[in-house]
């Protein structure tokens, strides 16, 4: 690297680069043809859902890679490199989001044949309810899909000379062709090779630059010399940035809203017949996502030490911490012809696979809650399966087109990031009060949904509010630029002394990583309050096939005293029901 000036740093690409990436678009566009050509009768059955009968691998494959996006493959090293090891501690959050989906949530959905995740609202509680998920997922997605192909895209630019717009209509063009053309299958093998990709990429990497530093005892002792290696970080303080607490009970929600409440996760795990293979691919799932978190946050422990002497940012060799995996790569690989491009491969893939991800589960959301539920639109199978993949293309476009948009906000494109955490809270919240409080009824669940989204852009709106104002910073781990050959201005980040807690309005200064379970317990709580204020709905009139199996377990276990006084069904009442409804069936 050069370091005579403090300038910023571009590497440019060379032919076996450009030509890895190349091939890696040209495989995914490849899949789709072959599922396109494949599929001999074409339904939304088969398009939106491959027909119930994909395989629990790529499918779990399909869930790690939905939202392990580009920007996780850049930020989670950026995060070692600045604040240290505290969050890989969201590993353990991983677990317990995966027993919860796979236990608690995911059975309901399954047993229900649903194909949109938010049919289950209307069957719970009402259109309205429904209406709120679907269109606070469209927005969620809409939003989401521009940033998480440019903010990297930028990033590479900045630091490989990648033009940032090219490189974003290409990701877009190909990803709309695929997921158009070869429906979900096309997506979830796709997601599975790109997954592929992402850990080559990386891995690759990691391996060269840990043998560059020394290896893992060099690295690790530098880690630890450095203040960098922190894992149980017990402060209570809601303001401390990452604690132990908020990245496992934080990160459980946040990740429960991922894989419990949205659309786009619920739909791949309904592609597979059977219950079983669910649970077994969303473990997998789970292991794989524990395993890529493990490789990036090494990946920023070993950049850490390779620029131990000579911080790039402050240096100015880099604009944004988000370029400064690109720069490692480019530093240490670039003697390795068509290595730098694997991992640009790998980054893109992780783009592809979340756009792809958000086209598949509009289509699915517009198909069947808004065309044939909110305006009770029916059409014939063969034409709304040809619908859906129009519905695709359009939703595609119009993120290709909010790129431009995106392309003007600048710092506000990391606030932007912050919706996983605003938006899953209150949809996690109204999924639990569906499952689990068959006594919250439609006006209880309408009212805390739309409070706890109100109550969380408010908080999370000002909490961006103040950090763009520049009044809430977080201290970073020292870094130093004695080894740097250049002039470095006076005032360095790295050096500046910032308050542990940002002086603003107490909320706004809150965690991000509490987000989700603020929004939760909002939502919860406020549903409570309003079906007492207008009547709980009564159990025993509640299907109790909307309910958590593992809920329904727990109170058949209590005595017929408090089922009773809770309005609980005996389980006589419910077999005595059903041999009703059987003879009346096998009667007409």
């Amino acid at each position: 690297m050069d370091l005579e000036t403090c300038s910023p740093v571009v590497s440019h690409f060379k032919w076996p680069d450009y030509l890895v990436c190349f091939l890696m678009l040209l495989v995914s566009a490849a899949i789709g043809v072959y599922y396109g050509f494949k599929r001999k009768e074409s339904s939304t059955n088969e398009i939106l859902m491959g027909g119930r009968k994909m395989a629990t691998f790529p499918m779990a494959m399909s869930l790690l890679a939905s939202f392990m996006s580009a920007i996780t493959l850049l930020g989670n090293p950026a995060e070692m490199y600045n604040y240290g090891t505290q969050f890989v501690m969201i590993g353990v959050a991983y677990f317990f989001a995966t027993a919860i989906a796979a236990y608690l949530f995911m059975p309901v959905f399954h047993r229900l044949g649903l194909t949109s995740a938010y049919e289950y609202l209307e069957m719970r509680f009402s259109r309205s309810v429904r209406l709120f998920g679907c269109i606070t997922f469209v927005i969620h997605m809409v939003s989401y899909m521009p940033i998480v192909v440019y903010a990297p895209a930028l990033a590479l630019n900045q630091v490989t000379g990648i033009d940032t717009f090219a490189a974003v209509t290409v990701i877009f063009i190909v990803c709309i062709f695929y997921t158009s053309i070869g429906g979900i299958k096309a997506v979830i093998w796709t997601d599975t090779f790109q997954v592929m990709m992402m850990f080559a990429g990386m891995v690759a990497v990691v391996i060269r630059g840990n043998s560059d530093v020394g290896g893992f005892g060099a690295v690790w002792s530098a880690t630890q010399r450095s203040g960098r290696a922190e894992f149980f970080n017990l402060d209570w303080d809601p303001r401390a940035r990452q604690t132990l607490w908020n990245m496992v009970i934080g990160g459980t929600f946040l990740w429960s809203s991922t894989y419990s409440a949205n659309q786009a996760q619920i739909q791949r795990y309904l592609t597979v017949p059977t219950e079983k293979q669910a649970i077994n691919a969303l473990w997998i799932n789970g292991v794989g996502l524990v395993v890529l978190l493990l490789v990036c946050c090494w990946a920023g422990l070993v950049m850490y030490v390779k620029y131990a002497a000579c911080d790039p940012l402050a240096a100015g060799l880099v604009k944004a911490s988000d370029q400064l995996m690109p720069l490692f790569v480019m530093d240490t690989m670039a003697d390795y012809p068509g290595v730098p491009g694997l991992f640009v491969a790998g980054i893109f893939s992780g783009a592809l696979s979340s756009v792809s991800t958000g086209l598949s589960a509009l289509s699915a959301i517009t198909l069947k809650d808004f065309i044939g539920g909110c305006f009770g639109i029916q059409m014939e199978d063969s034409k709304a399966a040809r619908l859906s993949k129009w519905i695709s293309v359009a939703y595609g476009m119009l993120s290709l087109g909010l790129v431009f948009v995106v392309a003007q906000l600048g710092a506000v494109l990391q606030a932007a990031l912050s919706v996983h955490g605003i938006v899953g809270g209150p949809i996690l919240g109204v999924f639990s009060l569906g499952v689990f409080v068959p006594w919250v009824n439609s006006k209880g669940a309408f009212a805390g949904a739309i409070t706890g989204l109100l109550f969380m852009s408010w908080m999370g709106g000002g909490a961006q509010y103040v950090t763009a104002l520049g009044q809430m910073q977080f201290p970073m781990k020292e870094t130093s630029v004695t080894g740097c050959n250049c002039t470095i201005a006076d005032h360095l980040l790295s050096n500046q002394t910032i308050p542990e807690y940002p002086d603003v309005f107490p909320i706004f200064a809150v965690s991000y990583m509490w987000y989700a379970i603020i929004g939760w317990l909002v939502t919860v709580v406020v549903a409570i309050v309003v079906s007492f204020a207008t009547g709980f709905s009564i159990p025993k009139h509640t299907d109790i096939h909307l309910l958590s199996p593992v809920f329904v377990r727990l109170m058949d276990s209590l005595s017929r005293e408090w089922q009773t006084s809770l309005g609980w069904p005996h389980k006589e009442e419910r077999n005595a029901r059903k041999q009703t409804e059987m003879q009346l069936l096998n009667a007409q």
